[in-house]
């Protein structure tokens, strides 16, 4: 019998013993929820600490600690991501209207009342209506050619 496929040496390595390209060394890699020995280290200090720890950080931020206080907001209040628009963009019932849509949604990052992060997601979403209303409208051009053309060529 011959060695087994994985056993050690040279397997999926170049000469200088590097691995070839698209080859690991651990293609499986790490577990899911496997923990780093420096975070584990850190939350084995902490058990036990947590609520005291949080009373001196508040006791900081009350006594006027900006960092503290920053802390604990960010903890109460987190960063908002993402926040709704108000912007008046044109009806969009055809290809025109989404050029519409995409024109007034430039012109409102143009005179700044939108940021270009703010305006992408908005951009993506009349883009994709603007595909959805596309199929549409080939469907019903494509089932008014086989109601004119009869049963028997759509076949």
């Amino acid at each position: 019998m011959g060695k087994p496929a994985n056993a050690g040496g040279m397997q999926g390595r170049d000469k200088t013993g590097r691995f070839k390209p698209g080859r690991s060394g651990n293609p499986k890699g790490k577990k899911p929820g496997t923990r780093h020995k420096a975070t584990m280290a850190a939350q084995e200090l902490l058990d036990g600490e947590s609520e005291a720890l949080t009373r001196r950080a508040v006791d900081l931020a009350l006594g006027g600690d900006v960092a503290a206080l920053r802390l604990c907001l960010e903890r109460l209040i987190p960063p908002r991501r993402d926040s709704p628009v108000n912007l008046g963009l044109p009806p969009i019932e055809n290809a025109c209207g989404a050029s519409k849509a995409l024109s007034a949604l430039l012109a409102a990052v143009s005179n700044g009342e939108l940021s270009p992060g703010e305006a992408k997601p908005i951009a993506d979403l009349i883009e994709a209506l603007r595909r959805t209303l596309e199929v549409e409208d080939l469907e019903a051009r494509l089932e008014a050619l086989e109601k004119r053309l009869g049963p028997e060529i759509v076949q």
